[in-house]
């Protein structure tokens, strides 16, 4: 009898699982970070309508807004995705997605600043 065997076995383990409240806790933080998100899209908002909008103001907003449509579009699709009983990991290409995104934001970001 292999140690898998003897610890329950590996295979009549992983169709057992129960996720508990990890699924849970990964939608709470995908939430946690289009909040975020969100607040820094607001504040470039804000940054650009006090000040008076150049061309240059304008376009770093078009470009931080639409980063942020995308990152909503991924964190959408990874939060309905993980309602299932058996969620699948993320992709890698959803990843690089989410991580082009938030550093996108945070260079439109400065870039909106200076």
């Amino acid at each position: 009898m292999s140690s898998a065997d003897e610890a329950g076995g590996t295979d009549e383990a992983a169709e057992t699982r129960d996720p508990g409240l990890q699924p849970e806790r990964t939608r709470l933080a995908w939430r946690r970070t289009t909040l975020s998100c969100t607040v820094v899209a607001v504040l470039a908002v804000k940054l650009v309508v006090s000040d008076g909008a150049t061309a240059r103001e304008l376009t770093g907003l078009a470009l931080s807004s639409l980063v942020w449509v995308a990152f909503l579009a991924v964190a959408h699709r990874r939060i309905r995705s993980l309602g299932a009983a058996r969620p699948l990991p993320l992709s890698r290409r959803g990843a690089l997605l989410a991580a082009g995104c938030t550093i996108a934001l945070a260079v439109s970001g400065a870039a909106v600043i200076w």
